[in-house]
């Protein structure tokens, strides 16, 4: 019999979601639990795994599409001799009402609770839709395949590498014809549609104030060549961001004002006594802004790698809802654009963000002589309902005086 399949809840209030690709096609037999496309919602891009086995019997809505939530997206055929009532409930692994934590990688699975007696597979390799369909195709075991796709996931690329040489049914690319239109009109949707809400929303909500102050960071960039240098540090991304997200957690618990946010239906400030630090990525998909759990426990290092590990997942395209909201405080990184100074947007919910601007090398008066240091610029843009000027200023200098002097610093990693 027939089996509609409809679009799930993806957790965290959201209502809808494209669908960007199927990795399936009709008269296909899959099998349950099988990757049959990909999602992308205003937060996240989800991989869809079928809640049946059969033989796909139609594809309900074509790639580009944004559907409602409980909209059919696809008609599978399976054996009713098989099948077990009631039909299974697709949800998104960690959450939903009272589902328990998991791993990283699952919560960015979304799959079927399991019916009594199966026995869900957890070895299944982390490889894009792309990827499973060619592996399908040429008969290649995934397992055996070592992925060069963020966070080793394999790719498309990975697979067919494997067998020596890409698909044989795979046309070149033509050559695309300049365009003769004198405009380009792209739909506003997904992340771009998702940040342009929540920075309108920020930015004629929250009363913004921004201040600046530079600073000399040359025993900083000392620091972190030292660092570059130490085995736990290899293959990790050891950049100013890492001292500065370090330094801001510390100026966090000093300044604790910072990290609150102003609760308008109960008339509270809360104070958050822990922080998920916001890091604003740039993407192809748009900015995003995924945050590190718990950044007031980690170390350095802990630190460092989480950083790494999560901007290269929101590069990716891969970071989860879970990873992009939650958020208490945020760092935006303009210095890697080769920018000196910004006065950033807050993230909703939040009452602090810190700009890091461009170190460079600049004339700076360095024990009454003039030297050439290393400098920076950095700002903090607050929220003026619940932080005062004092407050704001007595943060951004702490952060400041941490780079400047790293040795102040070095009794928190």
């Amino acid at each position: 019999m027939a089996q509609e399949f409809r679009l799930p809840d993806l957790g965290e209030g959201l209502t809808e979601a494209e669908l960007v690709s199927w990795a399936i096609e009709v008269g296909q037999t899959i099998a349950l639990n099988q990757v049959i496309g990909e999602v992308e919602t205003a937060k996240a891009l989800v991989e869809l795994p079928s809640p049946y086995a059969g033989v796909v019997e139609e594809l309900l809505v074509s790639p580009g599409t944004t559907v409602p939530v409980g909209t059919p997206i696809i008609r599978i055929t399976t054996d009713a001799a098989t099948e077990e009532p009631p039909a299974r409930t697709p949800v998104l692994v960690g959450y939903g009402p009272g589902a328990p934590a998991a791993s990283k990688r699952a919560r960015r699975k979304l799959v079927t609770a399991p019916e009594a007696g199966a026995v869900p597979d957890r070895r299944r390799p982390d490889a894009s839709p792309a990827a499973r369909a060619a592996a399908r195709e040429l008969g290649i075991d995934l397992d055996l395949i070592a992925g060069t796709g963020p966070s080793g996931a394999v790719t498309r690329s990975d697979v067919e590498s494997r067998t020596g040489s890409a698909r044989p049914d795979t046309p070149p690319a033509p050559e695309s014809p300049p365009s003769p239109e004198r405009e380009t009109r792209t739909p506003i949707r997904s992340v771009r549609k998702q940040t342009a809400d929540a920075m309108v929303r920020s930015a004629f909500t929250a009363p913004h104030v921004t201040e600046f102050v530079t600073v000399d960071v040359t025993r900083s960039m000392e620091l972190l060549d030292r660092l570059r240098e130490l085995p736990e540090f290899e293959g990790l991304s050891v950049t100013p961001l890492t001292l500065v997200a370090k330094a801001m957690v510390v100026a966090l618990r000093e300044n604790p004002s910072l990290n609150a946010s102003w609760d308008d239906e109960h008339q509270e400030i809360v104070t958050k006594h822990y922080v998920n630090l916001g890091i604003a990525a740039a993407t192809p998909r748009g900015l995003v802004v995924p945050n590190v759990k718990e950044a007031q426990t980690l170390s350095l290092l802990e630190l460092c790698r989480a950083i790494t590990d999560l901007t290269a997942t929101a590069r990716s395209g891969r970071a989860t809802p879970a990873q992009l909201t939650g958020g208490t405080a945020s760092i935006t990184n303009v210095g890697v654009f080769g920018v000196d100074a910004g006065t950033p947007i807050l993230n909703p919910g939040e009452s602090a963000i810190l700009c890091l601007g461009s170190v460079t090398r600049r004339p700076w008066v360095h024990e009454d002589e003039l030297a050439v240091r290393w400098v920076t610029t950095l700002s903090v843009s607050f929220d003026h309902r619940v932080v005062d000027g004092e407050q704001g200023s007595r943060f951004l200098a702490s952060v400041a005086g941490m780079l400047h002097d790293p040795a102040s610093l070095l009794a928190h990693l």
